[in-house]
């Protein structure tokens, strides 16, 4: 090379290898280089024994995959760029115009919204199930019936469903099963192994996961993963994803590999404030309900119990309060104006705590006979202290007066 503009593009130099440190590498590529036309022709990126294209996977990305696996224990993962993304992979994926599709009608909103837009104008039709009635949804399934999604807890009322039951029902009709396991994010529970010890193992289909929340951590990456254990079923999902060009950043990849090693401290951390400001409110005369799966009183109690044992670390980060039907919708909005540490805003999982008001009526089919009539708020909390928090909601309830 007689050119040096020409040595620094096709420089030499290639460092040693063998480096190890804390976190993997960054690589980011589109066009990745083939050593000859025999591998160009032979490598396959469907079993990551290869590279291939950017889009198919780096080492960033198939390291993320794995720890996700790890972390849910599934056994194949796909990244997308968020969780309503993974919703949407999976429902592009197994639905075809004629097919119907069932969700839980306490369900991820635009999760409902997808069924109610692209999916209808696609052929394909849905119905809401009662989450907390086993036998709804076993009357709902019918040979159209392709696809079940399952929540678990409720994303705004936090009701916990007999997941297990959800799924019995499930197999027994040959019907494919998702869950949208944001809330639980592979520590509550196992969704591959939802009764350890049982032969067969009891395991939804498919994990979805929005990786925004818990995994990342810092509420600043958008991300989702879809987990299988089949592998058939998998490879249907991966060329779904392949064909739609869905991918991920290296450094958003990067980000979430940072935070997983951290996220089950934060998790408990998060589960355990939550508890204690959910006791708290349970005692205030301002609410006629508090909604977070570890109160005795709050709908699925049992359920949660038994899935995920009642510990500390098993009941993340959210609940939700009903006001009392003598407050209004001006009050109630004064009084999440009021809140200084608490933030109004969409997510959780992060370390600043979040509060939105719902208007449940326009949500739901029906309001359902377990939930208090009233105005709905719910929390996400982060990690800031107990006592402070605390000391925020006592001061913010001063204003709905």
């Amino acid at each position: 090379m007689t050119d040096f503009i020409t040595s620094l593009i096709h420089h030499p130099y290639k460092p040693p290898s063998g480096f190890a440190a804390p976190q993997p590498g960054v690589f980011k590529a589109s066009t990745v280089f083939f050593p000859n036309v025999a591998a160009m022709r032979e490598f396959d990126w469907k079993d990551k024994t290869a590279y291939t294209y950017g889009l198919h996977g780096t080492p960033t990305t198939y390291i993320l995959e794995e720890r996700l696996c790890t972390l849910e224990g599934g056994a194949q993962c796909l990244l997308v760029p968020s969780g309503l993304a993974a919703i949407a992979t999976v429902s592009l994926a197994l639905l075809k115009t004629g097919d119907e599709v069932l969700i839980p009608d306490n369900a991820y909103g635009p999760s409902k919204a997808l069924a109610a837009g692209e999916l209808i104008d696609w052929g394909i039709t849905h119905r809401y199930f009662d989450p907390m009635s086993p036998a709804d949804l076993a009357t709902k399934i019918t040979p159209k019936t392709k696809l079940v999604w399952l929540e678990a807890a409720g994303s705004v009322t936090l009701e916990f469903p007999d997941l297990c039951e959800q799924v019995r029902i499930c197999k027994r009709a040959g019907v494919l099963c998702a869950l949208d396991n944001t809330w639980g994010a592979g520590l509550a529970f196992k969704p591959f192994d939802l009764l350890p010890g049982a032969q067969p193992a009891l395991a939804v289909d498919i994990s979805v996961h929005a990786l925004t929340k818990y995994p990342s951590g810092g509420g600043d990456v958008l991300m989702g993963s879809v987990i299988t254990v089949d592998e058939r079923l998998h490879m249907v999902l991966k060329l779904c994803h392949m064909r739609m060009g869905i991918g991920v950043g290296a450094n958003d990849a990067e980000t979430v590999l940072r935070s997983l090693p951290s996220m089950p401290l934060r998790y408990r951390a998060h589960d355990e404030t939550t508890r204690v400001l959910a006791q708290w409110s349970a005692q205030r005369s301002e609410f006629a309900q508090v909604l977070h799966p570890a109160l005795p009183n709050s709908p699925g109690h049992v359920h949660w119990q038994k899935l995920c044992d009642g510990g500390v670390g098993s009941a993340a980060g959210l609940f939700s309060v009903i006001f009392k039907p003598e407050f209004t919708q001006t009050q109630v909005d004064a009084f999440c104006n009021a809140l200084k540490l608490f933030k109004i805003g969409y997510s959780w999982g992060g370390p600043i705590s979040l509060v939105v008001p719902y208007e449940l009526s326009t949500m739901r089919q029906h309001w359902p006979n377990y939930i208090r009539q009233g105005i709905l708020v719910r929390f996400s909390i982060g990690l800031e202290s107990a006592q402070d928090l605390q000391a925020d909601l006592l001061q913010a309830l001063s204003a709905l007066a």
